[in-house]
């Protein structure tokens, strides 16, 4: 019975992958474009050298965001609030580091910290709200996005814009060439990776800590107990409201990592024009990853290949939006075998349990 569900569960992903493409196909058709045709482009765009680099680079910050969604997750919170924690970071960070110059490493790790700070602190606020207040947490996160945007609006008008700059629209100083971290390219002297991000190592660092801390820690012991039976997890004297704030804070410091790929590799400062929506679409890759650090990098990478190779849908006629119906359809699809799977194991618990009394 374990093995037919962790087969299920593992094929849950793939099925619903074909199911999104039958669905795609079908509406492909009914606006008279040929699918098979369709995919074709987009696939054959999405393998040539320059894509796979630039889906390698989309997909860092996913995988980030995924995992500061996910240990919310295993607590069993919903921390919709990646988007906001993740941009006051990088504003933060953007602005106090650029401010000094010192040896690139201990430059470049002092704005990780202070980006991680931050948003940490950001997220804390939610926490604090719900274990003091009651406020659920998609509501006060929700709320927190929309207060972090406008502050970040204002302070990057009126605070943290450069001075005397020529530019038209409000940006933070420049970072010193020391607060800016090197493509692996250069970092190597490897011309055929061109401008892979060298973020792609922190990202990899962080897949590594995020599964020990939820699978071999007492922490993260705790945080999966509280997530799946909060009552037992009470009884057996884990405190709860310690635990909410925790999660919150551990959540936003890996939060304030999301945009620090995009501002050290390319960036190299804080502009209107910074990535948005990271937050949300992290949400999105850890629903399919279920959580795991080796599942979400696969969402994450199926992600931001599906967003690379429908770059070339307009030039060929074809609506780029289908792009977007995928990913939906996917999302969608995974979320109810999920379920299904979740209230079959529960149904079959139940029964086990019964058995067992009446014997």
């Amino acid at each position: 019975m374990k093995l037919s569900l962790r087969i299920a569960s593992f094929s849950a992903p793939i099925i619903a992958l074909a199911i999104s493409f039958g669905l795609s196909s079908l509406i492909l058709l009914f606006i008279g474009k040929d699918p098979i045709e369709t995919f074709q482009i987009m696939f054959e765009y999405g393998i040539k050298g320059k894509s796979i680099v630039s889906i390698i680079n989309r997909s860092i910050p996913l995988y980030i965001s995924a995992i500061a969604v996910a240990v919310g997750f295993k607590m069993g919170l919903f921390n919709i609030g990646v988007e906001g924690q993740y941009l006051v970071g990088s504003i933060v960070a953007a602005f106090i580091g650029s401010q000094f110059s010192i040896i690139t490493p201990l430059h470049i790790l002092f704005i990780i910290l202070i980006a991680v700070a931050c948003s940490a602190m950001w997220a804390a606020i939610a926490g604090y709200l719900k274990v003091k207040k009651g406020i659920h947490e998609v509501i006060s996160t929700i709320m927190l996005n929309y207060i972090g945007t406008g502050l970040i609006s204002y302070s990057l008008t009126n605070v943290f814009d450069e001075k005397g700059s020529e530019y038209e629209l409000p940006r933070t100083p420049e970072l010193p060439d020391t607060g800016q971290m090197p493509a692996l390219n250069n970092l190597f002297g490897l011309e055929d990776l061109q401008d892979l991000h060298g973020f792609l190592f922190v990202a990899i660092i962080v897949g590594i800590f995020y599964y020990w801390l939820v699978w071999k820690t007492t922490l993260g012991f705790d945080l999966r107990i509280t997530g799946s039976n909060p009552i037992a997890a009470k009884f057996s004297g884990i405190n709860p409201n310690r635990l909410i704030v925790v999660a919150m804070v551990t959540s936003g410091g890996f939060a304030g990592l999301v945009g620090l790929g995009p501002l050290l590799g390319y960036f190299h400062r804080f502009t209107i024009d910074f990535p948005t929506g990271l937050g949300f679409a992290g949400i999105a890759v850890a629903l399919l990853g279920r959580n795991h650090p080796f599942g979400m990098g696969v969402g994450a990478l199926l992600f931001a290949f599906l967003e690379r190779s429908s770059q070339i849908l307009d030039l060929n006629d074809v609506p780029k939006e289908i792009e977007r119906m995928l990913q939906a359809f996917i999302l969608l699809i995974v979320v109810v075998f999920y379920e299904v799977i979740r209230r079959f194991i529960v149904k079959q618990q139940i029964k086990d349990a019964s058995k067992k009394v009446e014997t």
